[in-house]
C-alpha cells in the first residue's frame, strides 16, 4: 500500500498574511483548501498562494484552532534532532532564573517558546507537562524521552486541559498521571527567593502553582514592612509569604477555597524557621472574596493585593470583566488607609492592559482619593509571551494619599 500523501494546506489570504508575519495559529474558517482529511498531531504543511512553502504545524480536526503553527520561513526537517534543538533552547531562555534559592520556574511557555499547547513548568526535580491540545496526543512518548534527556529529573507528571482528556483517553494516557520517574504521591516542595512552597503537581490548579506572579511577588515583599495586609484571592499564599517576610505586622488570606487555604496554612508552616515569617500574624477567611470586599467595610489595610482568577475566560464577556474589575477595585478602597498601597492584577486575556488599568483608574477617581501610580508590570521573563493572545496578565500599584 502506497503511503499517504502529506497533508497540504492552503489560507485565505488574512490568515497567510497574520501566519507570514508570526501568529501562530490557524483556524478552521480560514483553511480554503485541503488536499484530504487529517489525523490529530498530524504534521500539516501550509503553502502560499504560489504553491510556496509557508509553514509547518500540528493538526488537530477536533478543534476550531485546526492548526498549531510550529515553524515558519524555510522547510525543514522535524525529526528528535529538532524536538531537542528546540527545548535546549526554550531551557537557554531561562540560563539565571533558577539558581539555590529559587528551584521552580517555567520551562516552556507554549506558543511564545514554540512548542504550541505545551507548558513545562519545572518544581525542584519535578516536570510537571501540561497539554492543551490532543494534537499531542501521540507524541507523548516522544515528550518523555525529550524530557528524561535533557532536564534530567526524577519525575514528570502529565496534566491534561480538561477539554482534551476524552481525546487522550485511547492513549491510555491521563491527568495526573507519572508519565516517568519516581511516584508524586504527596506536594512537591520547593523554593521561591528562599521561600519554601508547596505545589500539588497531580492534582492542583494549571500545574500545581501560579509561578507567573513571582515578580509582583517579590515587589509586595519590599511594600510589606509594618503593614497590616489583605491578600484577596490568595489562592496557597504566595503574596501572603512575602509580605510576611517584608516585615508586615499581619497578614490575612482571603479566599473561598477551603483547600487553598489549608495550602496556605502549610506553606507559613514550612517557613516557621523564617523569624520574619514566624512573627507576622496569618489570619485565614474563607468566603468569598467579591461579597466580603463589598462588605466588612471597617476592617482597613496599609496594603492590599487584588490578584483573581481570569473574569473574561472568552471574548463576549470581556465587558462584564471590565465593570468588575472596577466594581472589585472600589470595594477594595473601601478597606484602605491613608497613606496606603493597592496592587491589582488581571489574568484575563481578553481584557487588554490598558483596559485594566483604566478600569482601576476609573473607581480609584470616582474614591476622590489622590493616587499614584508606582509601576505597572506585566509577563515575567519565563512567562514570555509573543503574540497578542499570549499577553494575559497584567498588574498595577498605586499609592494613595489620603
Amino acid at each position: 500500500m502506497s503511503a499517504r500523501p502529506r497533508l497540504r494546506l492552503r489560507l485565505t489570504p488574512a490568515a497567510e498574511s497574520a501566519v507570514r508575519s508570526g501568529h501562530p495559529w490557524i483556524f478552521a474558517k480560514s483553511i480554503r483548501e485541503q488536499n484530504r482529511d487529517g489525523e490529530p498531531g498530524e504534521l500539516a504543511v501550509v503553502y502560499d498562494r504560489s504553491n510556496r512553502f509557508l509553514a509547518v504545524g500540528l493538526f488537530d480536526p477536533e478543534s476550531p484552532l485546526r492548526v498549531r503553527v510550529l515553524h515558519t520561513g524555510q522547510p525543514v526537517q522535524i525529526n528528535e534532532g529538532w524536538w531537542h534543538a528546540r527545548l535546549d533552547a526554550a531551557i537557554f531562555r531561562r540560563a539565571g532564573i533558577l539558581d539555590d534559592r529559587t528551584t521552580a520556574c517555567r520551562l516552556i511557555n507554549g506558543e511564545s517558546d514554540g512548542w504550541p499547547g505545551l507548558v513545562l513548568d519545572r518544581y525542584g526535580t519535578v516536570l510537571v507537562l501540561k497539554l492543551y491540545t490532543a494534537a499531542w496526543a501521540l507524541r507523548v512518548p516522544m515528550l518523555i524521552e525529550l524530557l528524561r534527556a535533557a532536564p534530567q529529573p526524577t519525575s514528570v507528571v502529565l496534566r491534561l486541559s480538561r477539554n482534551v482528556q476524552p481525546s487522550f483517553a485511547p492513549t491510555g494516557f491521563r491527568d495526573g498521571q507519572v508519565l516517568y520517574g519516581e511516584p508524586v504521591n504527596s506536594p512537591i516542595h520547593f523554593l521561591e527567593t528562599g521561600i519554601h512552597f508547596e505545589a500539588d503537581a497531580i492534582a492542583g490548579q494549571k500545574t500545581g502553582f501560579f509561578l507567573d506572579q513571582r515578580e509582583n511577588r517579590r515587589a509586595v515583599e519590599s511594600l510589606g514592612r509594618g503593614a497590616e495586609v489583605l491578600n484577596a484571592f490568595s489562592f496557597s499564599g504566595g503574596f501572603s509569604l512575602y509580605a510576611a517576610r517584608g516585615g508586615a505586622r499581619s497578614v490575612a488570606s482571603l479566599d473561598i477555597s477551603a483547600h487553598a487555604l489549608t495550602s496556605a496554612k502549610r506553606n507559613f508552616d514550612l517557613n516557621r524557621n523564617d523569624h520574619s515569617i514566624a512573627r507576622c500574624h496569618h489570619e485565614l477567611i474563607q468566603a468569598n472574596a467579591f461579597d466580603w470586599l463589598a462588605g466588612n467595610s471597617g476592617r482597613k489595610f496599609d496594603l492590599i493585593v487584588l490578584d483573581p482568577p481570569s473574569l473574561a475566560k472568552r471574548e463576549a464577556e470581556r465587558a462584564g470583566a471590565i465593570r468588575a474589575y472596577e466594581s472589585l477595585t472600589a470595594s477594595a478602597l473601601q478597606h484602605l488607609r491613608p497613606r496606603a498601597t493597592l496592587v491589582a492584577a488581571s489574568c484575563s486575556a481578553h481584557v487588554s492592559a490598558e483596559e485594566f488599568f483604566a478600569a482601576v483608574h476609573r473607581a480609584a477617581a470616582k474614591s476622590k482619593r489622590k493616587s499614584a501610580v508606582l509601576k505597572t508590570t506585566r509577563h515575567a521573563p519565563d512567562h514570555l509571551a509573543t503574540f497578542p493572545e499570549a499577553e494575559y496578565l497584567k498588574c498595577i500599584y498605586l499609592r494613595f494619599a489620603s
